[in-house]
């Protein structure tokens, strides 16, 4: 029963009606639910019966009482008792009934336990879980830091299934590639997660792998697409990723026939690292004319402009455009409504900023091992909220070798009848 309000609108236990209100209705629906589905359990095996004619299935009382954390809060639960005499022919033991609203383990509810390791991967200290759910849930009960300890082991094993799983029926047609670092130990400071993103055939943006290594290390890139390789991925049409990663010796050695597409934002963070703060300003703008034309020839143009305004006072910058042209403009030879999302790799960009959120919250990614899992656990979150890439119906297009110029598809010539 619902207890009396004080004068000022809370109960004697000190938390709100409302919350009352609702946590009152979860027991009582949770304890009907309970209640029909032994009930339903016993009209359906009625007919089992011993060889006095007795019923082998039938009710006998309840269970102790016990707390149950759900997201209505904690609710007092007293669940029917089944006295369930069956045998099982097989093996010979006694059957036991077991509820699959209330199973006999369940202290929290599904939800409950997702919730944990979502706070935690978002920014929550362990150690803040009890006074912050606390308010939220009525009780502490089931929310202890060790419940994140024991988790952690999970992603671990989760992270090497991913990794082992099979690439054969996945066909990537763009990738993304980069290696992020985190805020790890400092003898770790060399340290990086590598990180592909692929777009399927049908346009879906999916994580292809993710591996610790070393972000200027060619070899640990080729380690990791070998991998790919051998668990059977295809070759992608093309990858986009930063000018200096050793991944471009790698690709070469592992899919030789894939284009290569230069990350525009970090080209263009390299070009202004070399020019005065007071050139930076109008020269970014020149920059963003290259990769916002509308077509190959105007960006071309647009490079030669640029090369004019600042190469003799900065070749250098200069350069750092000139010797990359071809795969800085590669992005033009696919659709144009591709083009946003070929020309940088922000899909990895976007995707980290919550996870250096994370590891600077735990002033560290602890372990390499605990580090990845939860680097891993964070971006199968977030893909969940990746859209696919415009016009995803002219990815398969691009895998089945279509021409497109200027943006647009090329028909292919019908033969002139006779």
């Amino acid at each position: 029963m619902l207890t009396v309000v004080n004068e000022d609108g809370t109960t004697p236990s000190g938390s709100s009606l409302l919350d009352e209100v609702v946590r009152e209705g979860a027991r009582r629906m949770l304890a009907a639910a309970l209640e029909a589905e032994v009930n339903a359990c016993i009209a359906e095996l009625a007919d089992e019966r011993d060889d006095k004619g007795r019923r082998l299935v039938v009710r006998n009382g309840y269970h102790q009482p016990r707390k149950v954390t759900t997201a209505a809060g904690v609710v007092e639960v007293k669940a029917p008792r089944v006295n369930d005499k069956r045998v099982d022919e097989a093996t010979g033991e006694r059957k036991r009934f077991s509820s699959a609203i209330l199973p006999p383990w369940c202290r929290k509810s599904p939800k409950i336990s997702e919730v944990l390791p979502l706070l935690y991967l978002h920014g929550l200290s362990s150690g803040d879980f009890v006074p912050a759910l606390e308010q939220f849930l009525g009780s502490s009960a089931g929310l202890s830091a060790a419940t994140v300890t024991r988790l952690t082991t999970q992603w671990q094993a989760d992270h090497a299934a991913f990794m082992d799983r099979d690439l054969a029926e996945v066909d990537y047609v763009y990738v993304w590639a980069d290696g992020i670092h985190l805020n790890v130990r400092p003898e770790e400071a060399k340290a990086c997660v590598l990180v592909l993103i692929g777009v399927r055939a049908d346009g879906s943006k999916e994580l292809v792998a993710l591996k610790d290594g070393y972000r200027e290390s060619g070899e640990s890139w080729a380690d990791l697409l070998r991998d790919c390789a051998r668990r059977g991925m295809r070759a992608p049409i093309l990858a986009v990723g930063d000018g200096a990663l050793g991944f471009w010796k790698a690709l070469a050695e592992v899919f030789p026939d894939t284009r290569e597409q230069r990350c525009w934002v970090h080209k263009t963070a390299n070009v202004l690292d070399s020019m005065p703060k007071s050139a930076q300003p109008a020269a970014k703008k020149a920059i963003q004319d290259i990769y916002n034309a509308e077509d190959r020839d105007h960006a071309e143009a647009a490079i030669k402009t640029f090369a004019q305004l600042y190469g003799a006072k900065f070749p250098k910058a200069v350069k750092k455009i000139t010797d990359d042209q071809e795969e800085l403009l590669a992005f033009y030879g696919f659709p144009a409504e591709h083009w946003i999302h070929l020309r940088t790799t922000n899909p990895i960009e976007s995707t980290f900023s919550t996870v250096r959120l994370r590891t600077k919250v735990t002033h560290g990614a602890g372990s390499r091992g605990a580090a990845l899992a939860m680097v891993f656990k964070l971006v199968e979150s977030a893909q969940q909220r990746w859209r696919a890439v415009d016009a995803p119906h002219l990815v398969a297009l691009v895998r089945a070798g279509a021409r497109f110029e200027r943006g647009q598809l090329v028909e292919r010539p019908e033969a002139v009848a006779a």
